[in-house]
């Protein structure tokens, strides 16, 4: 089941799935963030206080076989949390990104950030943890109907994700969002449609990734 949505996550806090305590990606957070362990948060790995889950997928998950792809199929059927996919993309597990990559972001419409190691897992979870810290800063007194349409986690996550397009950096990912304003409506668009935002080179780039 998906438990994390009757979990309430202070600010600043990260409540991590009880399977992760003693690993690499729980160790980095020490210190850095407030790390709770629960044993009844289902399928999810970690819990933000903005309402996001992360699911991390490790290199061992990718080689063991489907189970991890069983996992957030169950997930997204069953929740309505925001998900961040996180995938630990090394020279082992790389073969098998590309069919996880088109599960993620094309069938289930899920935002999916690669890291080379479990430190990166950590730094990315703690960025996110900070800039909830700081949506819910500016957010205070102010209307809580007009909160929910504030910029919400995905989408620094996405902007990340579309900056590993070969030949995207940062101003063309931006322009990019803006135009067409989700991953699947930008990875469903013409080659004409991009080149009149980036141009005739990076559209080409970005159609055939």
């Amino acid at each position: 089941p998906v438990t994390a949505a009757s979990i309430v996550v202070p600010y600043g806090h990260v409540i991590g799935n009880e399977k992760w305590r003693g690993s690499e990606v729980a160790q980095r957070l020490q210190g850095k963030v407030r790390l709770i362990f629960e044993d009844g948060l289902g399928l999810v790995d970690f819990h933000l206080s903005n309402g996001t889950c992360i699911l991390l997928i490790s290199e061992a998950d990718l080689v063991a076989g489907d189970e991890f792809k069983r996992r957030l199929v169950r997930f997204r059927n069953a929740s309505s949390l925001r998900g961040i996919v996180i995938v630990e993309k090394t020279p082992i597990s790389d073969q098998y990104y590309l069919g996880v990559q088109k599960l993620v972001v094309l069938e289930l419409g899920m935002v999916l950030l690669p890291v080379a190691n479990q430190g990166e897992a950590s730094q990315l979870i703690i960025q996110l943890v900070s800039f909830c810290v700081r949506e819910q800063s500016r957010d205070r007194g102010a209307n809580p109907f007009l909160r929910k349409q504030r910029a919400q986690l995905a989408e620094p996550a996405v902007l990340q994700t579309v900056q590993q397009i070969p030949g995207v950096g940062k101003t063309k990912a931006l322009l990019l969002l803006q135009q067409f304003g989700s991953i699947h409506r930008l990875c469903n668009a013409s080659i004409n449609e991009l080149e009149e935002v980036v141009g005739q080179t990076a559209a080409q780039q970005i159609y055939t990734f």
